[in-house]
């Protein structure tokens, strides 16, 4: 069979596919084109919270006694007893006794100025007795003046008239003349008694001012503690001589301790932020200060696994700020901080610890506040009602912990993007997914709760 018949048996079967494909060809209906659709971005989100905000600082300082005695001797002598207690850590209480001084010399001092004064004031009452002996001797002579002269004047009379001699006038004179004498003598005695009499009672004074002195100094004798204290280091031993003026040893008030916090002037601000009328410092104390200021504080060990608090009160601001370190010093004092002391668990706060200072100044009212991770570079990313994404300057009147007051450009309720959209776009499509546990944590440190980090 030859190769033509064959080509010929292959070209219809060919002739109809292609007939097939022009058919379907001309039948396919056009493809449907779809937009593209827009992808919103997945962000955390918080509604803007208005919060009662409790402003906060931490400041730190060196826990230091309130009270400081030095026990100077005041006067000189050897030690004769010695309280059991004195030694380094001793703890006396108030108005006790702990050191004698030999008193031996001082004793006498007031014994023989007691007898000095007793032998004046018997000067005294012997003047007083010479003066009422002399005034009556000067009665008496004055009344035989008076009669001398009246005979005098007789005489003379009688002289006159030849009646009497020359001699008898001469004795009446001369009589006369015994009696003045006789007066003036008791006047002038009588006159000197004033000057005596002062002049005694100047002794009189000088000798009881030394008595009283004498006394102080006996006193002085007995060194006692002018409140409850713990010893310092001391070297003092019975029979030890001391001088006058010389520093025993020092003993630290237990009543109350107290801690100059160092706070960075910017953060200290927000604890005194104006609210109302601003008033004039000047002459105010320093209880005047507390109830203006309103601030609250808590001292903190934290040392290992050791972490104790105490209950503080703010006594008073230094009066200059540290121009190096731009820091402002706030004295917090702890009452009774060894009352509170428990042997092998609570310590006592005592002088040189290093402690953690908390203030908390006068609640601020209705304060709207963010998340610090939402701010970027004095702005916040915020959703406008089609969940698009708005950038929006605010006025941040101070930050705190993790969270920011803002003053101005956000109200309550408005969404604030809390997660970092890199890139930023604005105006693209948010999906926002709250972040209730960031809301919670902020506004719980935000009203004052739990510890200020």
């Amino acid at each position: 069979m030859s190769s033509g018949p064959r080509k010929w048996l292959i070209l219809p079967p060919l002739i109809v596919g292609v007939l097939l494909v022009i058919v379907a060809v001309r039948q396919r209906q056009p493809l449907e084109q779809t937009p593209p659709s827009e992808v919103a971005r997945l962000l955390r989100v918080i509604e803007v919270p208005e919060v009662d905000v409790v402003p906060r600082v931490v400041g730190y300082g060196t826990a230091q006694p309130a009270q400081v005695w030095r026990a100077v001797a005041e006067v000189g002598g050897r030690v004769t007893w010695l309280h059991p207690e004195v030694a380094p850590g001793g703890l006396v209480g108030a108005d006790e006794a702990i050191v004698h001084v030999d008193s031996s010399t001082y004793g006498l001092a007031v014994a023989r100025l007691q007898a000095e004064i007793e032998a004046t004031e018997a000067q005294l009452a012997e003047l007083k007795a010479q003066e009422q002996n002399l005034q009556a001797s000067l009665e008496i002579e004055q009344a035989s003046l008076r009669l001398a002269e009246a005979d005098l004047a007789r005489t003379r009379e009688l002289h006159e008239g030849n009646a009497l001699a020359e001699r008898e006038l001469d004795l009446a004179e001369r009589g006369a003349l015994s009696q003045r004498q006789a007066v003036q003598s008791l006047s002038s005695q009588l006159n000197l008694l004033p000057s005596q009499r002062r002049s005694l009672r100047a002794n009189l004074a000088v000798k009881r001012a030394s008595l009283a002195q004498a006394e102080l100094d006996l006193a002085k004798t007995v060194i006692r503690t002018p409140f409850a204290c713990r010893l310092g280091t001391l070297q003092l031993e019975v029979g030890q001589y001391v001088r006058a003026g010389e520093v025993l040893f020092e003993g630290s008030g237990v009543e109350q301790a107290e801690v100059e916090a160092q706070v960075v002037l910017d953060r200290a601000r927000t604890l005194i932020l104006p609210q109302g009328e601003r008033p004039r410092l000047t002459g105010l104390d320093s209880q005047a200060l507390r109830r203006l200021f309103g601030i609250d504080a808590e001292v903190h060990l934290r040392s290992g696994s050791v972490e104790v608090s105490w209950a503080g009160r703010l006594e008073r601001i230094r009066e200059r700020l540290d121009k190096e370190a731009r820091t402002v010093s706030f004295v917090v004092s702890v009452d009774d901080p060894y009352g509170v002391g428990v042997p092998g668990g609570r310590p006592p706060l005592v002088g040189g610890m290093f402690c953690e200072v908390e203030l908390r100044g006068r609640t601020q009212p209705a304060r709207v506040v963010v998340p610090r991770s939402a701010l970027r570079g004095g702005r916040v990313q915020v959703l406008d009602a089609e969940s698009r994404l708005r950038s929006r300057a605010v006025e941040v009147a101070y930050t705190q912990a993790d969270f920011a007051v803002i003053e101005a450009g956000l109200e309550p309720g408005e969404t604030v993007v809390v997660s970092d959209p890199t890139p930023a776009i604005e105006g693209m499509l948010v999906d926002p997914e709250p972040d209730p546990d960031l809301l919670r944590a902020i506004v719980a440190q935000a009203r004052g709760e739990g510890p200020l980090r």
